[in-house]
C-alpha cells in the first residue's frame, strides 16, 4: 500500500525528515483514523506540505500503534520517541498540551526517505480536510 502524507508547512517537517531530524512520522487522534491499522513495514509514504505540491516519498521501517491513551502515557511516548519525530527537547510541553486529550496514537518510523519530482494530487472523495490518505498506487491520484 501506498499513503499521502500532508504536513503542516509552518512546522517544517517535511525538510526534517529529508534532514535527518525526523525519523518518526507520528499522528495523533481522538478517534481510529488514517492510517491506524491500515500501515505497515515496507509501505511506502509520499509527503506534501500543505498547499505544494508531492516532494518526498520514504519507506516505513516500523509502526507502532498505541490506543487507549491517558495524559501520562502520551508524556511517556513524547519523552522516548519525542526526539526521533522531530520535536525538540525545550517543545515537549508545547506538543504534549496538543496531544493530552488524544486516545489513539501511530508511530511510523521512516528510512530512505529522498526527493523526488514534484506532482500535485487530486484529493476528490478523500475528504478536503484529510491529512493522511491510505491509497493503493500514487498515480491513482495524482494530477496530470
Amino acid at each position: 500500500m501506498e499513503h499521502l502524507a500532508i504536513m503542516k508547512k509552518s512546522w517544517n517537517l517535511t525538510q526534517k525528515i529529508l534532514g535527518g531530524e525526523k525519523i518518526i512520522e507520528s499522528r495523533w487522534y481522538k478517534t481510529k483514523r488514517q492510517p491506524f491499522d491500515r500501515i505497515k513495514t515496507g509501505d511506502v509514504i509520499y509527503f506534501k506540505d500543505s498547499g505544494d505540491p508531492v516532494t518526498i516519498k520514504a519507506d516505513v521501517s516500523e509502526v507502532k500503534q498505541f490506543s487507549d491513551l491517558t495524559p501520562e502515557k502520551i508524556l511517556e511516548i513524547l519523552e522516548e520517541y519525542g526526539e526521533r519525530d522531530g520535536i525538540e527537547k525545550q517543545k515537549l510541553d508545547y506538543f504534549f498540551k496538543l496531544f493530552k486529550n488524544k486516545k489513539y496514537c501511530i508511530l511510523i518510523f521512516l528510512k530512505n526517505p529522498v526527493i523526488i519530482k514534484p506532482f500535485n494530487i487530486n484529493k476528490k472523495g478523500y475528504g478536503s480536510m484529510s491529512a493522511w490518505l491510505c491509497i493503493n498506487k500514487i498515480d491513482d491520484i495524482k494530477e496530470n
